[in-house]
This record gives C-alpha cells, structure tokens and sequence, in this order.
C-alpha cells in the first residue's frame, strides 16, 4: 500500500490512529466470546449468549468494526484514490471525492455520537461486573471516543488534499 507523498504526518498518524480504536474493543469481544474471564458476572456472558452462538455476533461484530476502522487508511493511501485492482470494473479509475468523502464524513458523525451515546449509556448501566471488570471495559472501550473526531480529522484533510488547485499559490508581496 503505496503512502502518497502529500500526506503530511499528522494525516497519517490520525489515519493509523482512527484504525486502531476499535483494537481492545474488539479484543474485549473476542475475549467475551470464547470465554475468557473479563470480570463480568455468569449472568452477563449468558445474556450475551457467549461462549455459544452469541460468540459469533460479538466476533463478527469485531471484524465489521475493524474492517470498518481499517478502512480509514485509505484516506491516506493510494487505494483511497484510485480503486485497487481486486474490484471488479471499477479497477483502476478514480474513486469520486464526494463517494470518499461522504462515507467517511457519515463514520465520522457516526462513530462520534456512537462514542457519546457508549459514554452516556454505560455510565447508568446495571452491569454485573467486579470492579476490575468495570474497569477493563472503559479501558477497553475508551479509544472509540477518539475514532470520530480522527476520521473526522482524515476526512476532512482528504477532501481538501484531493480538491486543491494543482497550480502554484500566488505569493504575497
């Protein structure tokens, strides 16, 4: 995956950061879904019906969410702006601004109020969990209050990279 030579640092850096929020939630599924003790009572892994069919929800809400996150570095890679050669008749050509830009603004908004909404939510649940328990599940849910605001960064660094004039600013006397 070829780094385009325009991207300043900070794009990819927040682009690598915003990818990697979803990481210890993920793993806390994962965890929960074959039976890992995470502090939460029987109670809790038996509402989520893990280790058992539910652990196919919790893991394949894992994969969703990272392949979602992982989709960010696109926004700072080549593959975000011409369409890599795996999908079919699309290869090759330009992928739209706005189609890049709508997406990734949209998981932006998304991702934002989804890490409010996660902060509001769990700070009045009844959860059955020993202190520890409570504890690693903040830990582990705390980088998604970041993943908005850094897509949000990336998305609107893309639009601008991709929408600039290529001629040469004027100078100021």
């Amino acid at each position: 995956m070829k780094v385009l030579p325009d991207v300043p640092r900070w794009a990819r850096l927040a682009a690598a950061g915003a990818a990697l929020t979803n990481v210890p939630s993920a793993l806390w599924r994962v965890a929960i879904a074959v039976g890992v003790p995470v502090g939460l009572a029987q109670s809790e892994y038996d509402q989520m019906g893990a280790p058992g069919l539910g652990s196919l929800a919790l893991v394949a809400l894992s994969l969703v969410s990272e392949a979602f996150a992982f989709l960010t570095l696109g926004l700072v890679r080549s593959w975000g702006e011409r369409w890599p050669r795996w999908v079919p008749c699309l290869r090759g050509r330009p992928v739209p601004v706005l189609l890049g830009t709508g997406v990734a603004g949209l998981g932006a908004l998304a991702t934002s109020v989804f890490g409010a909404l996660f902060v509001l939510t769990s700070l009045n649940a009844d959860i059955e969990a020993t202190t520890w328990g409570i504890w690693l599940l903040n830990i582990a849910y705390a980088p998604l209050l970041l993943w908005g605001p850094l897509l949000g960064a990336v998305t609107v660094h893309y639009y601008r990279r991709r929408t600039r004039s290529w001629s040469a600013p004027a100078r100021l006397p």
